[in-house]
């Protein structure tokens, strides 16, 4: 249905003809009319009174209009491209990388140095971690913004940053850049201003006057850094009143429920959009919107909030795409891709936790039992939702293991969360990780962990060569697995080389008491210049993700909108994937153990490989007399129908 003809007049009267020709003015408003529904329903959803919903309306597209007559000729040309491939990140060639921009190349110009390197990986969307302007001291990795419209000073300029998203652009690398949504520093003029007493800069934030509300609010909360961040509220004497801080004392959570600070995020993020960034990840997503009584995440009008700003960045900046930070319990995931009346309507991208957290798991228990009940019982996403996979961020890992899955295949979630920050802190028996303890809590048991891949993996340069297979086998099973899964799979800086944890990590100011900085280490540039040398292990690291990132590419079956489906009944240390795609078929089988494992070739074929190929190593399976294939140990394949010719390109780069 169109939009209302005054919802037209209000954006026309920003549209200049002078500036705009008639065929670009007529897109944007059809634009409005294809996404009016989903922009009107959702305000209708957080905003009752049709007053203020219809003046919010007309004052979001007027900034529409304004942006749009902004963007500049090659980003509408990128928008055209996007509109003609809307399924683009969901082609095999994505493959991501993950960085400080500081800690991998000292500056955003520096970065634009080292350009070929991430080529050589084969990184095609390239996320660079928080570099908007943050608080002076401890500022939570850059997650406390002060600016919202200014980059680090020394990381550059505003400029800097439009010219690397254009230099990016060129070669092909999607600008990937954090959004925090939840909250700002204490120190950004909008918090300022309410200390001031400014009444309408208080109103962006939760602030009551006494404990009353705050304790009724804290009897369902969780605390999400209880060792330096305890509580969920925090007295502050200018105010004369308690404000809402889930985070740390310093960073501010925002009143969502107010208009005003939906028109705020809109016009940054169509800022953003026209410097050139492609993805912009919802930081803290799940705790905007907050609700007496429940753990305030996940509440529903989260996702009108993601419905009404894609919409809004869909009418200006097609090209723009939106990734949703929820790191929340495996069954609440789903809903950050789009359910129900949301569908297709909300986030783009959303990372696969869960996935993430039964790769390690299955590695540190040699069995894929657990694995394969969480994987097969996460609800179907919509098909033009996409994962973002991966074996670790620069965040710690959380052990969420869903209790229910736990209990169907025999353990308690207790038990098996308790068991597994053991292993990887190194404090279980027969366990190869380095990882650290981060926010241990001893009333709830919680335990989370620090560590590079290759330390977690147990990875060290000067083992002896059997333990230093092992866990190059580890680490490249844990990748392979992500890359196979379907969505884009995104590599943290440094685990491409094997690095492991920063031992000096609480030498700097602001790190001491957060030992996630183990494992975001500067990208040790010495070391990666033996990325050439497969006799190094930094040589094998390299060489086995970039040649997972180019097989990959390869391969129509990972189009992300097929999705990847647990084969039940397999061998215990077995997990086996199927993808069923219009180009062909194509079955994962990951040996999460020490020890060669058994699958039957029959299976296989049953399957509908009537030529399987394994198209990692480039090479047709070996079946034993019995038919029963021995994958080596933590073994990937990546099987497919056998291409007709006898060698393909990648099989011999």
């Amino acid at each position: 249905m169109s939009a209302p003809a005054q919802a037209h007049d209000s954006a026309a009267a920003s549209l200049d003809p002078a500036r705009l020709s008639a065929g670009r003015r007529e897109s944007f408003h059809l634009r409005i009319d294809r996404y009016w529904s989903d922009l009107s329903e959702a305000i209708g959803v957080l905003y009752a009174d049709f007053e203020i919903a219809e003046r919010l309306t007309e004052s979001l597209l007027v900034r529409a209009a304004s942006a749009y007559a902004d963007r500049a000729d090659d980003l509408h040309r990128l928008d055209q491209e996007r509109l003609l491939q809307p399924g683009w990140l969901q082609q095999p060639r994505m493959f991501g990388y993950a960085c400080y921009a500081d800690r991998f190349g000292g500056s955003l110009l520096g970065l634009t140095e080292h350009l070929d390197y991430l080529e050589e990986l084969g990184v095609t969307y390239l996320h660079l971690m928080p570099l908007l302007q943050p608080r002076e001291g401890d500022n939570d990795g850059g997650y406390a913004v002060q600016d919202y419209h200014a980059v680090r000073s020394d990381l550059g300029t505003v400029d800097d940053l439009r010219d690397l998203a254009t230099t990016l652009r060129s070669r092909g690398i999607s600008l990937v850049v954090d959004l925090v949504l939840n909250h700002v520093a204490r120190e950004h003029e909008w918090a300022v201003a309410a200390r001031s007493g400014d009444p309408i800069h208080r109103d962006y934030f939760h602030i009551f006057p006494d404990r009353r509300l705050p304790d009724a609010y804290e009897q369902t909360l969780p605390e999400v850094f209880p060792a330096f961040a305890p509580g969920n509220f925090t007295y502050e004497p200018e105010l004369d009143g308690w404000v809402w801080t889930t985070f740390n004392e310093w960073q501010w959570d925002l009143n969502w429920s107010n208009p005003a600070v939906l028109i705020e995020f809109v016009e940054i993020i169509l800022w953003l959009a026209n410097l050139g960034v492609e993805v912009l990840r919802l930081d803290a997503i799940a705790f905007l919107w907050k609700r007496m009584g429940s753990s305030c995440q996940n509440q529903p009008e989260v996702h009108a909030i993601t419905q009404v700003i894609r919409a809004i960045t869909r009418i200006v900046a097609p090209a723009v795409a939106f990734k949703a930070e929820a790191i929340v319990a495996p069954r609440d995931l789903v809903q950050y891709l789009g359910t129900g009346t949301h569908a297709g309507r909300v986030s783009d991208l959303a990372y696969h936790n869960s996935l993430m957290v039964q790769t390690w798991s299955m590695l540190a228990t040699q069995s894929a039992v657990l694995g394969r009940e969480a994987l097969t019982a996460l609800p179907p996403v919509p098909s033009t939702g996409t994962w973002i996979t991966y074996v670790r961020c620069h965040d710690d890992i959380g052990w969420a293991i869903d209790d229910h899955d736990a209990a169907a295949v025999g353990v308690t979630g207790e038990g098996h969360r308790r068991f597994l920050a053991d292993w990887y802190a190194g404090d279980a028996p027969g366990s190869w990780s380095d990882g650290l303890v981060f926010q241990a809590n001893p009333i709830t048991g919680d335990r989370r962990i620090s560590g590079t891949a290759a330390s977690l993996a147990g990875l060290h340069d000067s083992s002896p060569p059997a333990v230093v297979d092992a866990a190059l086998g580890r680490i490249f099973l844990a990748h392979a697995i992500a890359a196979a899964w379907g969505g884009i799979p995104v590599v943290w800086s440094g685990d491409e080389l094997g690095q492991p944890n920063d031992l000096g990590w609480m030498g700097e100011e602001g790190h001491e008491e957060d030992n996630r900085w183990a494992h975001r280490p500067r990208l040790d540039w010495t070391r990666a210049a033996q990325r050439h040398d497969i006799h190094t292990v930094t040589g094998r690291v390299f060489s086995g993700l970039a040649r997972i990132a180019r097989v990959r590419s390869s391969l129509p079956q990972l189009h992300a909108s097929a999705p990847s489906q647990i084969l039940p009944d397999t061998d215990i240390g077995v997990l086996a994937t199927l993808r069923r795609h219009p180009s062909g078929l194509f079955v994962g089988l990951f040996n999460v153990t020490e020890r060669s494992r058994p699958f039957p070739f029959g299976l296989i074929q049953a399957l509908g490989l009537s030529r399987p190929y394994e198209a990692l190593s480039g090479y047709d399976l070996q079946v034993g007399a019995d038919g029963i294939l021995r994958l080596p140990p933590y073994g990937a394949w990546w099987l497919v129908e056998r291409p007709d010719i006898k060698s393909p390109a990648w099989a011999a780069s």
